[in-house]
Parts: C-alpha cells; structure tokens; sequence
C-alpha cells in the first residue's frame, strides 16, 4: 500500500473523529441549554401565578405590605434578568417571600379555607415541584456538557472550537440555604 493512501486513511479517520467529539459537545450543550429552557417555562409560570396569590392573599395580610413589594419587585427583576446566575439568585430569594407568605397564611383561618386560595397554593406548590426537577435536570445536563469540557480528548476539541461551560443552577447565599424564619412579634 502506498504510504499517500495511508496517510489519507488517518486523516480521514481523524476528520471523522472530530467531526463526532464536536457533534458530541454541541448536543451536551443544546442538552443543557433545553434544560435551562424547562426551568425558565416552570419560572414563568410560577411568576404567571403569583399575582392572583399576592391578590388572594393581600386583603387578609394588609400588614404583609413589604412581603408584597419584594415579590413585584423581583418578578420585575426576573423578567428583565439575562443570565442564568442572575435568575438563579432572584429564584432564590422569590422562593424565600413566597415560603414566607404560605407560613404567615396559617395565622389567617379565613384565608386558609379560601378555596381560590387552596387552589393557588395547590398550583405553586406543583409548579415548585417541577422547578425542583427542571433544576436538577439542568444540573445533570450541564454536568455532563462540563464535564465533556474537561476531559481529554474532548476538551482539546472543545478548547479548538470555543466551547464555554454552562453555569449550574445553586442557591448563591447562605440565606437561601437557610429555612425561613417567620417572627410575629414584630
């Protein structure tokens, strides 16, 4: 066999071999990206119900005022947020208002037999869900599309064509991490 024939085989299988490791990364990433996607759906819904809650809510809690402020201020800081950090940490601290909201609801026995109520808590608390399951798919998605950055020989493709990690969705403070305390001798 000539050696040109040779040399022509191993370039090809070389071609062949990058052209899979970059099909490879490019579907991790579109993987991670539709991930985030699901989240950000399951975001907008619960941001979607949120306003019939806080209105539900507010003509029992007219002292909760502040509560209320916070949660319409980060919707509008959602909405306007481009980065998956940014709606991780405003994630973060909507989900503290709203545990605070769903505690004070116990103090108000009216409140807690409103059936508009019920069935709002009903479906946040199903929505909360799928944000909890959207998060942790996106988590192992980016993992997994992380990961392939990072080990050889992938990550020399990856390097080659400009492949960036994903950022993975986590509670950004110690804060967050806490459970909510709700002190009604204030």
């Amino acid at each position: 066999m000539n050696i040109g024939w040779i040399v022509l085989i191993v370039v090809v299988i070389l071609l062949l071999w990058i052209i899979a490791v970059y099909n490879g990364l490019v579907r991790s990433r579109m993987k991670a990206k539709n991930a985030w996607s699901q989240i950000d759906v399951q975001l907008q819904r619960r941001f979607d119900l949120i306003p019939n809650l806080v209105d539900t809510v507010k003509g029992y809690m007219a002292h909760e005022e502040e509560t209320f402020t916070k949660i319409t201020d980060l919707r509008t800081a959602w909405a306007k947020s481009t980065t998956i950090s940014e709606k991780a940490e405003l994630d973060n601290q909507l989900s503290s208002s709203l545990k605070t909201i769903m505690a004070v609801s116990e103090n108000y026995p009216d409140l807690k037999a409103n059936t508009n109520f019920l069935q709002l808590q009903e479906e946040l608390r199903n929505t909360e869900n799928k944000i909890s399951f959207s998060r942790q798919f996106y988590n192992d998605s980016a993992a997994m599309y992380n990961t392939k950055l990072e080990v050889v020989p992938s990550n020399i493709i990856a390097s080659i064509f400009g492949f960036k990690p994903q950022d993975l969705f986590q509670a950004e403070s110690e804060e967050a991490r806490k459970n909510v305390k709700v002190d009604f001798n204030k």
